[in-house]
């Protein structure tokens, strides 16, 4: 059965080309230069933008009308393509054309909610760190929640909001990690069933513990983008709530819930670092300090592999960013949440990003220090600290937020060794020294003598310059410092020609 709509077009079109039989080249010649224009359209900036609206647009219409349309059995068979059905999913509680806007009632009404749910994070000042930096820094542990995370705080709300067909049908959510767990926990504590959706290349950790708290997993997708696809429409199909981690408006409200707290234990504080992935943590935090004590700074802290809310809060709207693999796996969110931008919108004093290097090295500083196992989003704002982004909090009351711990022990081990690196701990030396029996001695000798310790050591023949009676010796050796590694270099190079440290 053809749709009216396109019977009609058809009629039309059919008219058309009789009243015109006198004239086919013209008809001809007008319809390729209609053709033209439209393939032809200007290409700015914003086109990506405008195409995502028109997407959301398409669907919506065509979903209200699947829903108001009588059921027939023959459309599938005469439809000859379900495109349309294909398009996109949209979730209602984050439309980035209308983003709603966190109020400070929402995150009043959320602190009251959880109190008895979600822990009640400690606030501590650094002794050492304190001194190094030279300024008074506290952190803010929310590392020790449960689940590990922040997360607990929105996830706990959000479900505490949702109507009694839900709470008995149950919610689904898409994650890699945090969001995952935390609604598998509370989900199992208030009896509400929980589905989470992970990509295929999720931690197996993270995979179990979700399945041991009661959730049921389904691993879909290489990416967060498909899983996400996944989910919509798999809450569609069976009747679930989505809840989205990082946009939905009882999820900020959750997430603010830290603000007052860090107000209540260090109520002079002049500054609040903020790690950023899609953007409600920062959200909810600004809207709680800010409407409290407005002279309260609020700096947000992103890895530079993934600028996404730098470069959406400098423009105003939301902007795609190219995520690259990262230390901060948490943060990397390539399209930051429409509700969170826009709620955050004139409360956010500075947008601070921060390298790799400076992720690793703090998380190296945390663990000795304080005996903190924090993963590389919740290590951000150190990291800001350590790289010299922020001078002008020396002398201040900073908290940094230590967001979640729930780092792989692999990604530990290797973030421990890139950390050890970059704070001169660990070296890597290539020294050309004589092939003939004592002499690759000589040297580790050397090196023995002014204190380092070799871990390894690699001799290489073929691919020298020099002549065949030398080898290159590539060794790792562990120092105390720069300038102990300083000291290794003058000393090297006094004996032999060739001295390469990295």
């Amino acid at each position: 059965m053809v749709a009216p709509s396109r019977k009609k077009s058809m009629i039309q079109h059919h008219q058309h080309d009789h009243s015109h039989e006198g004239t086919p080249t013209k008809t001809h010649h007008h319809r390729v230069k209609q053709a033209e224009r439209k393939r032809t359209a200007s290409i700015s900036k914003e086109d990506g933008i405008e195409y995502n609206k028109r997407v959301r647009k398409l669907h919506k219409a065509f979903f209200n009308q699947v829903t108001d349309a009588p059921h027939v059995e023959g459309d599938k068979k005469d439809s000859g393509s379900n495109s349309d059905a294909e398009l996109p999913l949209f979730d209602p509680d984050c439309d980035p054309e209308n983003p709603k806007k966190l109020v400070f009632s929402d995150i009043s009404a959320a602190a009251f909610n959880i109190k008895n749910g979600v822990q009640t994070t400690p606030c501590v000042r650094s002794l050492q760190l304190s001194t190094k930096c030279e300024m008074d820094l506290y952190f803010k542990k929310e590392y020790l929640q449960v689940t590990g995370s922040f997360k607990e705080r929105g996830a706990r709300y959000a479900l505490s909001r949702l109507a009694e067909q839900y709470k008995k049908a149950g919610v689904i959510a898409a994650s890699a990690g945090n969001h995952a767990l935390a609604l598998s926990y509370h989900g199992q504590q208030m009896n509400i069933p929980v589905t989470v959706v992970m990509p295929v290349i999720a931690p197996l950790m993270k995979i179990q513990f979700c399945r041991s708290l009661g959730a049921n997993v389904i691993l879909k997708g290489e990416t967060i983008a498909v899983a996400k696809e996944f989910a919509l429409r798999h809450a569609k199909d069976n009747h679930l709530k989505y809840i989205n981690g990082y946009d939905a408006i009882d999820i900020l409200a959750g997430q603010g819930t830290i603000g007052l707290e860090i107000l209540d234990q260090v109520p002079d504080v002049d500054t609040i670092l903020v790690p950023v992935g899609g953007g409600g943590l920062i959200a909810g935090i600004a809207v709680a300090v800010k409407t409290l004590k407005p002279a309260v700074h609020i700096y947000g802290i992103e890895a530079e592999t993934c600028p996404s809310f730098t470069e959406a809060y400098e423009v105003g709207h939301i902007v795609s960013a190219q995520a690259k693999a990262s230390l901060a796996d948490g943060l990397a969110v390539p399209t930051v949440g429409g509700n969170s931008l826009e709620t955050a919108k004139g409360l956010i004093d500075k947008v601070i990003t921060v390298k790799e290097e400076s992720i690793a090295l703090s998380i190296l500083r945390l663990l000795e220090v304080e005996k903190a196992v924090v993963e590389g989003g919740g290590a951000v704002g150190l990291a800001a600290i350590l790289e010299g982004k922020v001078p002008e909090l020396k002398g201040k009351k900073v908290v940094s937020i230590l967001s979640g711990g729930n780092i792989d022990t692999t990604v530990l081990g290797r973030s421990i060794e890139r950390g050890l690196a970059v704070d001169g701990r660990l070296v890597r030396l290539e020294v050309v020294v004589s092939d003939r029996p004592g002499g690759i001695a000589e040297l580790t000798t050397t090196i023995a003598h002014l204190g380092a310790s070799i871990k390894d050591i690699f001799h290489e023949r073929a691919w020298i310059s020099t002549d065949v009676f030398h080898v290159k010796v590539k060794v790792v050796a562990e120092t105390r410092g720069k300038e102990h590694v300083e000291e290794i270099e003058t000393a090297l190079k006094k004996i032999y020609d060739n001295v390469i440290l990295h």
